[in-house]
């Protein structure tokens, strides 16, 4: 069977002033694809994505579309208008459900006549079709899994990381043939990115996505595009096949740049005795002396990013936490928690938005008192702390001041020291970037130069507060094999799973708020385990005990006015779905005079409402249990 092309872009170059980002690059992604494009922060991948949804114009070359393609898009920083609710944010989806749900809730609000009630089976009988009957469903699950909740909130009034989720979940509802995603798993936590990449995974959808995930890359793509010294690479494959055909094509390289540069020798040596006067001969060698030092120069390896800092000093004391506690209002985000530190420990923090992961590492600081216990740190120990929310520094300032500012020379392990050019280098700032000022750095480069801000202070315990955000995985792979060799104590708030596993000895857990428990292995082995022991809860003894509530109150850890509550809740709700078929069902008939389909159609929404908030009550009920 023939592959339905979704978009073709060809010859595509974007610039700004002086800064090319990329130049004539082609790229085509296919019904049912699930395409990754990898590059470095900084050349482009952002502004890629957006010439490919339409909302930006390259400088040349073009993109074609198949006729009637809805595209939806994911961009890094999602806007809303800040007056909308989230309700009204959500249903501006634009798809054949959304629509139809429009027309039939406008026509039930419409007078009675004959040519309405009409129109009003028509589109009965279109929701049943589309099932749209299920949509509101489908739309609760979405928003439980991304932990969407007020509806009726402000979209003024939620965080960065919330105006994410929502853009995201407008997505899933909008269900467009194309989705094109920019760091989709960023703002999410490990659950709702493990949640997203099972969604993904069942769903017939055609994705491109720029993501740092590699596991969620790996789970789902079938195709990586890499652009590197501004050519495209495509590997048929997923991320470690990807891995493996790009080892293979840099051994080549390497064997190529081998003779290149050992060619580029002869040719220099070549350059300088020859004499002044030019003959056409030797001028075409010269223009090919010039070619080859431009071939040698890209195939040339990068600078190493292997590096060891002189860390401090670190004596016997290191850490420890004595039965702390800090509670907000009357919730207890961190509650009785003790650990004491060993020296060159890597602990992985892990655990749902909002349950005070954060929170336990201000503590750690002392950027925030606790309640109750004892935070006792040695005198030896001096921390480098890196903050999700990132730092603050003048956008006129040029990259090389940033790090001199701090210091023009960094001390390495057994007393080396490199300047602070050469430190860039390392961490994938190449010489053209050092006086770029702040400003054009894209977000991924600016967190990358926060970051070098604090390694270079040599902290012996360090501690990193959602570090993968918008770094590439080129600098991802270079800060993991700096962390691996990382003599001193290692905290990590991450939900990059490969980070994680890569780089923990162990997990603090934060199973819900205040409940923190230490797991002896990395994220992988811990998600192993928790699915052996839902596996051996069999799911029959599950449904029965939602169903079945306990009859001993001190057991359920409901009142006796609640147990009675569930128990109605449950009768009704069998009722009302009862009522609701039979209501379905003679709608559809088309049997029913206009008035009494009128009557009918509005008390199936009645049926509907009244279902939901029962539904809702239930569920609270039964958390209970």
């Amino acid at each position: 069977m023939e592959a339905v092309n979704y978009i073709q872009a060809r010859g595509i170059s974007k610039a700004y002033g002086e800064k090319v980002l990329f130049e004539d690059i082609s790229i085509s992604v296919d019904q049912g694809q699930k395409v990754a494009l990898i590059a470095r922060n900084g050349t482009g991948k952002t502004t890629l994505l957006n010439i490919l949804a339409g909302l930006d114009e390259p400088d040349s070359g073009y993109c074609t579309y198949r006729s009637g393609l809805r595209i939806s898009y994911l961009p890094q920083d999602p806007a809303f208008d800040p007056e909308l609710r989230v309700a009204e944010a959500l249903l501006a989806a634009d798809n054949e459900q959304t629509r139809t749900i429009r027309d039939y809730e406008q026509c039930l609000q419409e007078a009675v006549d004959p040519k309405q009630a009409h129109r009003l089976q028509a589109l009965i009988e279109r929701m049943d079709a589309l099932q749209a009957w299920d949509y509101e469903q489908r739309v609760k699950q979405i928003l439980s899994s991304l932990k969407i909740g007020d509806l009726k909130a402000r979209v003024a009034t939620l965080s960065g990381g919330q105006v994410k989720r929502l853009a995201l979940a407008k997505i899933l509802i909008e269900e467009a043939d194309f989705v094109i995603l920019d760091e989709p798993t960023n703002h999410l936590d490990i659950d709702m990115i493990e949640w997203l990449e099972a969604f993904f995974s069942k769903q017939k959808i055609t994705l491109l996505m720029v993501t740092h995930d590699r596991y969620f890359l790996d789970a789902l793509c079938n195709e990586i595009v890499e652009i590197e010294h501004g050519k495209v690479y495509q590997y048929r494959g997923n991320y470690a096949y990807y891995l493996e055909k790009k080892q293979e094509r840099k051994q080549s390289e390497a064997v190529q740049s081998e003779k290149a540069i050992n060619l580029l020798k002869k040719e220099t040596e070549w350059m300088r005795r020859s004499p002044p006067a030019r003959t056409t001969k030797s001028k075409a060698r010269i223009q090919a002396y010039h070619e080859l030092h431009e071939e040698a120069s890209q195939l040339r390896p990068a600078e190493s990013g292997e590096i060891r800092m002189d860390m401090t000093r670190m004596g016997k004391k290191i850490l420890e936490l004595r039965h702390v506690v800090k509670c907000f209002d009357e919730t207890c985000v961190v509650n009785d928690f003790s650990y004491v530190f060993k020296r060159g420990e890597k602990v992985g923090i892990v655990g749902p938005n909002g349950t005070g992961k954060t929170t336990l590492l201000n503590i750690i600081t002392q950027q925030m008192r606790p309640d109750q216990g004892k935070v006792i740190t040695g005198e030896t120990i001096h921390f480098g702390y890196y903050r999700q929310d990132g730092i603050t520094v003048e956008e006129n300032k040029k990259v090389i001041e940033v790090i001199t500012d701090i210091a023009d020379r960094i001390k390495l392990a057994k007393d080396h020291w490199i300047s602070a050019a050469q430190f860039l280098r390392h961490f994938n700032f190449p010489n053209h970037t050092h006086n770029d000022r702040v400003a054009k750095l894209s977000g991924g480069e600016k967190r990358r130069l926060y970051l070098l801000t604090v390694l270079m202070k040599n902290p012996n315990f360090l501690i990193l507060d959602e570090p993968t955000n918008d770094l590439d995985i080129e600098t991802l792979n270079i800060l993991e094999d700096f962390l691996l060799k990382f003599p001193g104590c290692l905290l990590i708030v991450s939900h990059d799973r490969y980070f994680l596993d890569r780089l923990s000895d162990h997990l603090f857990v934060f199973r819900d708020v205040g409940d923190i428990k230490d797991y002896p292995g990395n994220y992988t082995e811990f998600r192993e385990k928790q699915k052996a022991i839902a596996k051996s809860f069999p799911q029959k003894d599950r449904k029965e005990k939602a169903q079945k509530p306990a009859r001993k109150r001190e057991k359920t850890g409901l009142s006796y006015k609640e147990q009675k509550e569930l128990e109605a809740l449950e009768a009704d709700i069998e009722a009302l779905e009862t009522e609701k078929s039979v209501l379905l069902e003679k709608m559809n008939a088309g049997t029913l005079p206009p008035d009494e389909l009128m009557q009918a159609s509005t008390r199936f929404e009645e049926v509907e409402a009244q279902l939901s908030e029962k539904s809702d009550r239930w569920l609270e009920l039964s958390e209970l249990l």
